[in-house]
């Protein structure tokens, strides 16, 4: 079975594409901030996650909102030590 599209690394995203997560439908239950931020999260490197943010921020969005867990994604993020710290670090400017 052949590969539909080709992986890319480290290529550049245009605004576009970053606050396109901004519009982001959440799942039934589930708090839209939150949503966004999760899956910008799974989707971003650091550098892209603080572009959106930014405009999440000055759109007054709650970066503390929480999942139906009732985890921040501060919390969520702390469960991939991995890939931890450069995204905490990010929220960190924000809080």
């Amino acid at each position: 079975m052949a590969v539909s599209q080709p992986a890319t690394f480290n290529e550049e995203w245009p605004d576009s594409r970053v606050f396109a997560y901004l519009t982001h439908q959440p799942p039934y239950g589930t708090d839209a901030d939150y949503s966004v931020l999760y899956t910008a999260f799974k989707h971003m490197r650091p550098y892209d996650f603080e572009r959106l943010l930014t405009q999440f921020v000055a759109d007054g969005r709650n970066i503390n909102a929480c999942n139906p867990q009732g985890q921040t994604i501060a919390q969520v993020i702390n469960q991939y030590p991995k890939q931890a710290q450069p995204f905490l670090d990010v929220l960190a400017k924000f809080a």
